[in-house]
């Protein structure tokens, strides 16, 4: 009788569990889908880290002429080697003038990470040093970074938010070039310190007639 009663439910006799063979084919086109779905998903995060790579260099330039004038003093950028993504960290000072003591490459007085600059007004509270890492960066095998000139690593700035001149090996370029088969995806981008302190960014593969074209 209670089969009977669910029989008569309009249906009923259609509905089933899968089959042994219907089990297989299922999981043999949803492995298929991933094989196919998983690396291009991948690539696809790859890319997109790879394209808004440039704004975190970006970020500590626009940083270091802000706190120079912030602060009215010098201030630096340093880039130094990430070991674990073969990317470049950034770490940003501050340095005050006084009678005992200069700004140089070679001369102390900077602040650091965990203390604050020589004759800084605010003493021992005043501006530490702000140090950023490339872990979360796509590695060099993804993107690669160079700098023009080549070795340089540092960029200077004048209270007033210029780059200091004086130091002669300033950096005056970041190059991020992406490896061979992200170049229909992710474009080779550059970060251009100018004399006035601003880092824009262009593309060094664009023809000089292309408003993205970096300056010669």
């Amino acid at each position: 009788m209670f089969q009977l009663g669910l029989q008569r439910w309009p249906g009923f006799a259609r509905m089933r569990g899968l089959t042994l063979l219907e089990l297989l084919i299922t999981l043999t086109i949803f492995g298929f889908m991933l094989a196919i779905g998983l690396p291009n998903a991948s690539n696809w995060l790859l890319a997109n880290r790879a394209r808004s790579a440039s704004e975190f260099y970006a970020e500590g330039f626009s940083m270091a002429r802000r706190q120079a004038i912030v602060h009215n003093t010098f201030s630096r950028i340093s880039l130094t080697p990430n070991v674990n993504t073969g990317q470049m960290n950034w770490q940003v000072d501050l340095c005050f003038v006084a009678a005992n003591s200069q700004c140089g490459a070679a001369e102390g007085g900077w602040s650091t990470a965990t203390t604050a600059a020589a004759n800084d007004p605010e003493g021992a509270a005043g501006f530490k040093s702000v140090l950023r890492l490339a872990d979360a960066m796509p590695n060099s095998e993804v993107l690669l970074p160079s700098t023009v000139p080549e070795g340089s690593s540092q960029v200077y700035f004048t209270p007033m938010g210029w780059v200091d001149t004086r130091f002669a090996e300033r950096l005056t370029r970041l190059v991020l070039t992406p490896a061979s088969r992200f170049h229909g995806e992710v474009p080779t981008v550059a970060l251009v310190v100018t004399l006035a302190g601003m880092a824009s960014k262009c593309q060094p593969d664009a023809p000089a007639t292309d408003t993205r074209a970096c300056p010669p």
